[in-house]
């Protein structure tokens, strides 16, 4: 369902992030705004693709 680089966002909001990998339902991503890219397991099921409706993002 997820794939590396795919941009996600939590389904109750928040931050922008990007998958750094998936290993079952378990993403790997980091804050797009982390340059440090400090990994944060989130599970596939918490969130949702993130994509821009005009200046907003949208889940």
């Amino acid at each position: 369902m997820f794939k590396p680089q795919d941009l996600v966002q939590s389904k109750t909001g928040g931050p922008q992030m990007i998958v750094l990998r998936v290993e079952g339902e378990t993403l790997w991503c980091a804050r797009t705004d982390d340059f440090a890219k400090k990994e944060i397991e989130v599970s596939a099921d918490s969130v949702n693709l993130y994509h821009l409706d005009g200046d907003f993002g949208v889940c």
